[in-house]
């Protein structure tokens, strides 16, 4: 690190990654930086900026349903340095891959809800969604989306 590169504040992290303190202190306890987080001559946790743009893939990794302890071993072995890249690759593979099917299941639950949507529109703008349930469930076949 120079001199010159900009350090930030956990206050001011927080603010540029939307997590709160008490999560970035959580994640310096579970380990995941890639090298201890250094401190200040006041003792206070003090990030480089690209600490701050991997705690933003972070929270691109924890929201798209990682599990922590996926991302502490990313962690650990971007720590041990060259030589374990493919395992690297394969922790990052797997998740896509589970991201992927998350998206094919919701686009699946969105193809549902859009045929509800469209079915009390029309039942609504013709005057009768009175009939939808009086007869049963309202079972008015979905289309594949396949």
């Amino acid at each position: 690190m120079t001199t010159a590169e900009s350090t930030f504040t956990i206050g001011e992290v927080s603010e540029l990654t939307g997590l709160t303190t008490y999560t970035l202190r959580f994640y310096e306890q579970e380990g995941l930086f890639f090298a201890p987080v250094r401190r200040n001559a006041a003792g206070r946790r003090t990030f480089t900026q690209d600490e701050v743009e991997w705690l933003k893939v972070c929270t691109k990794l924890r929201s798209s349903g990682m599990p922590l302890p996926d991302i502490q071993r990313y962690a650990q072995l971007a720590r041990e340095g060259a030589g374990n890249e493919a395992e690297r690759f394969e922790i990052l593979r797997r998740h896509e891959a589970r991201v992927q099917q998350q998206v094919a299941d919701l686009q699946a639950a969105l193809g549902v809800i859009h045929h509800k949507v469209e079915l009390y529109a029309r039942h609504l703008a013709a005057g009768t969604a009175d009939t939808l349930w009086r007869d049963g469930p309202e079972c008015e076949p979905v289309p594949d989306p396949g």
